[in-house]
C-alpha cells in the first residue's frame, strides 16, 4: 500500500511538467500544422478534432493520477523479480565496449522489435477491445497517442520490462521510452508525409495513418513505432501514398470517455455483445481488425 501511495505522489509531483510538456508539443504541432495546411487550415481542423480531443484530455488526465502509479509500481515489483530469480542479463562490459550512441540505437531497434510483435499481438481478438479504444480517434492527431486504455498501457510497459530482462543499461531503456513515445506524437500527427526515401527505414505519419483507416484496404497494416523495416520483413507493410481515408472502429465505443474505458470490460465480460456502428460488413467480427488485409 506504502508502494502505492508513493507512486501515486510521485505521479501527482509530476503533473505540472506533464502539463508543461503537453502544452509544449501542442505548441509544437500547432505551428507545424500552419506549416503544411496555412493558418485557416490548421484552425480548422482544430475545430474538426475538438470533440476527440477533449475524449483524449479526459484519458490522459485519469491516466496521469490512476494507471500512471500502477505501471510505476508494477514496473519496480517486475524490475526486483527479475534480478531476485536471475532472469535479467548483466553485460556492462559490453554496453561500455560499443559506447553510448550505439547503445541506445541498438535499444530503440530491439525496443521496436519486441513492440512491433506486441502490438501485433493488440490486434488479436483478445486483446482488440482494449486496443479499440485508441483506434476510436476519428480525427487523428499527435495528442491521440494519450487515448489509450490502462490494459494497453500495461502491454507496452512489457517493452520495457523484457528488454530490461535482456540486460539493456537503465538510463538507455529511458532514452528508448523517451523517443518512442515523441516519436509516437509525430507518426500520429495530421500531415501527410511519407518521408521520402528515408520512409524506407523510418516509420512516418502518412504510414501509420493507414494503420488508422477505417474497414479499407491497409488497415490492418504498418504495427511498428519508429523501424518500418519491421513491417517490410513481416508483410505488413502498406503505404500507397498519403491516406485521405476515413479513420476509427466500426464498433460502438459508447459515449465519451466513460465509455471508451468501459466498452473492453462489457466485451470481456459479456455484459454487453460487441456493437457495431452499422454499415456494410458492420457485422464482422472485432477480429476482422487485427488480420491482414494487404501486404
Amino acid at each position: 500500500m506504502s508502494s502505492w501511495a508513493a507512486a501515486f505522489r510521485a505521479s501527482v509531483e509530476q503533473i505540472p511538467g506533464v502539463s508543461l510538456s503537453l502544452m509544449l508539443c501542442a505548441a509544437a504541432f500547432f505551428a507545424l500544422a500552419i506549416a503544411v495546411k496555412g493558418l485557416q487550415g490548421a484552425i480548422g481542423g482544430g475545430r474538426l478534432a475538438a470533440r476527440e480531443t477533449r475524449i483524449n484530455a479526459v484519458l490522459s488526465a485519469i491516466d496521469q493520477v490512476t494507471t500512471g502509479p500502477l505501471l510505476t509500481v508494477m514496473a519496480g515489483a517486475a524490475a526486483l523479480a527479475l534480478r531476485r530469480y536471475g532472469l535479467q542479463l548483466n553485460e556492462p562490459a559490453l554496453w561500455a565496449m560499443i559506447g553510448a550512441a550505439p547503445t541506445v540505437l541498438l535499444t530503440l531497434f530491439v525496443g521496436d522489435f519486441i513492440g512491433y510483435w506486441r502490438h501485433r499481438l493488440q490486434h488479436s481478438p483478445w486483446l482488440w477491445p482494449a486496443h479499440a479504444v485508441h483506434h476510436s480517434d476519428t480525427a487523428l492527431t499527435w495528442f491521440s497517442l494519450e487515448r489509450m486504455h490502462p490494459v494497453d498501457r500495461i502491454g507496452s510497459m512489457g517493452d520495457t520490462i523484457l528488454l530490461g530482462a535482456l540486460g539493456f543499461p537503465l538510463w538507455a531503456l529511458g532514452v528508448n521510452v523517451m523517443v518512442r513515445h515523441f516519436y509516437g506524437y509525430f507518426i500520429h500527427a495530421d500531415v501527410p508525409w511519407t518521408l521520402g526515401k528515408v520512409g524506407w527505414v523510418i516509420n512516418s505519419p502518412a504510414m501509420h495513418r493507414w494503420h488508422h483507416a477505417r474497414d479499407i484496404e491497409g488497415s490492418g497494416s504498418n504495427f511498428a513505432t519508429v523501424f518500418s523495416v519491421f513491417d517490410r520483413a513481416f508483410g505488413t507493410y502498406y503505404q500507397p501514398g498519403p491516406c485521405d481515408q476515413p479513420l476509427g472502429v466500426r464498433e460502438d465505443m459508447g459515449r465519451g470517455a466513460l465509455g471508451q474505458y468501459l466498452y473492453p470490460l462489457k466485451v470481456w465480460f459479456r455484459l454487453d455483445r460487441p456493437r457495431t456502428g452499422g454499415g456494410p460488413g458492420a457485422s464482422a467480427p472485432i477480429a476482422a481488425r487485427g488480420e491482414i488485409q494487404s501486404v
